[in-house]
């Protein structure tokens, strides 16, 4: 609990105190009121309301929202706080031995250490500058909003692996104008269609009759029995479909399990934009995420790759698989993926996948590492990836995360400068 010993309300005194039966649909509030003023509204006139989470249990809690100044005497300590589900007008100073929340202690003198190195200063004085406390202000409501978000995007995925947002470089919050997305979203004239029939197997890896999935299309199964893939890059895989006999634990079915680690969208301190790195430890040869965002015609993609041009970024990315027809536009729509790094010397790797859609023109894009990747370690892939030029069935991408000056067309693409750092750079993305 992060909370303060022997403390009133800080803005209840003088007010008159509605019954407490009242409701919240018997109150008229301005229309343009924010969750926290109407929270605010809600607790000083001791009204109740679930959506807000103000109940008869908690409406006298004063719990700690962050800190926002920091002063101190030869006797003590103080903080000035901002209170959870009071206006900023009502936040006071507390000596530190009435406040009972280390975590938010640590966590204000971590970002008051590194706003005091940037300005070259080592100790800590006695009361804080202005432009100090205001960075120190913003920094605890955008890694508010950044929670909230983690919140939603946690609300939102439908797999197993959590997501964590971190941001310890800079002021930036949450991504304006993008939607988590699960899986694809079909454009406007685009049909996905169905697998017509599914495999009758008990066994699949051990016993597939004729060739289960993959063998129906001329290809082998692409994994082993610790569901790592054994295919080269650019050949294409085939899982177990809704039509099968098989089970949800087939170990061909992978992909559409869904993510299965805990990962975190960081913000870089190179000036690469949002970047994501693994929580968790991974084996070579492990699916990771597909690339998900709204597919479209390759003409729109023309269309909207010069409108990001114009912006500073895109992400088209092309099924090319058997015809350069469809694109994926993970530009407002999309997953995890859309924060993906480039790298020369990437540490996953796409390929094609099939489940439940037959049409060859609009594969599944899955990410697979490419060799075991430590907890902690950034995930990024080759946004201009090589495959085997003797090899027919290749993929290529169209794409770049936080990158400007790209166009979607090959014919006008200029020179990018590459910042990922590995000793194989190219220096140039494209």
């Amino acid at each position: 609990m992060t909370n303060v010993n022997n403390r009133q309300s800080p803005a209840c005194s003088g007010r008159y105190h509605y019954p407490a039966s009242l409701n919240c649909n018997d109150c008229s509030v301005p229309w343009n009121m924010s969750w926290d003023e109407l929270e605010a509204l809600c607790r000083r006139e001791r009204l109740y309301c679930q959506q807000l989470g103000v109940k008869r249990a908690n409406v006298n809690e004063f719990d700690v929202e962050f800190l926002c100044d920091y002063k101190r005497t030869k006797e003590e300590e103080f903080y000035l706080v901002k209170w959870k589900g009071f206006l900023e007008s009502d936040n006071t100073w507390e000596p530190k031995r009435n406040l009972k929340c280390p975590k938010l202690m640590k966590q204000f003198h971590f970002d008051l250490d590194q706003e005091l190195r940037r300005h070259k200063r080592r100790c800590t004085p006695k009361k804080l500058d202005k432009e100090v406390a205001s960075f120190l202000v913003q920094k605890a409501k955008v890694r508010k909003h950044l929670q909230h978000w983690e919140a939603h995007l946690n609300q939102t995925r439908n797999h197993p692996g959590r997501i964590y947002v971190m941001n310890e470089v800079d002021l930036e919050g949450p991504p304006k104008n993008f939607t988590y997305i699960n899986n694809y979203k079909v454009g406007q004239g685009i049909v996905l269609d169905e697998m017509a029939v599914g495999c009758e197997c008990k066994n699949c890896l051990e016993e597939p009759i004729n060739g289960c999935c993959p063998g129906a299309s001329l290809h082998r199964m692409a994994y082993n029995d610790r569901g790592q893939v054994r295919v080269r890059p650019g050949q294409p895989i085939y899982e177990c479909n809704s039509r099968c006999s098989c089970s949800p634990d087939c170990p061909n079915r992978v992909v559409q399990k869904g993510i299965q680690f805990d990962l975190c969208i960081f913000k870089t301190e190179n000036g690469r934009g949002w970047g994501v790195r693994t929580l968790q430890h991974i084996k070579k040869n492990t699916f990771i995420m597909e690339y998900v965002g709204e597919i479209i015609t390759t003409d729109e993609a023309e269309r909207r790759g010069h409108v990001y041009d114009r912006q500073g970024s895109t992400y088209l990315f092309d099924l090319d698989y058997v015809e350069d027809v469809y694109t994926v536009d993970a530009a407002h729509q999309g997953n995890i993926s859309h924060f993906v790094n480039h790298s020369c010397n990437p540490n996953l790797q796409v390929f094609n996948v099939f489940i439940d859609n037959i049409d060859e023109r609009l594969p599944r894009i899955a990410l697979f590492s490419t060799r075991a990747i430590r907890a902690g370690e950034e995930l990024t892939f080759d946004y201009k990836m090589q495959i085997d030029p003797m090899d027919t069935e290749s993929t290529k991408m169209d794409s770049s995360f936080s990158v400007a000056g790209l166009s979607s067309s090959p014919k006008k693409r200029i020179r990018v400068e590459c910042r990922c750092g590995s000793d194989s750079c190219r220096k140039y993305l494209f």
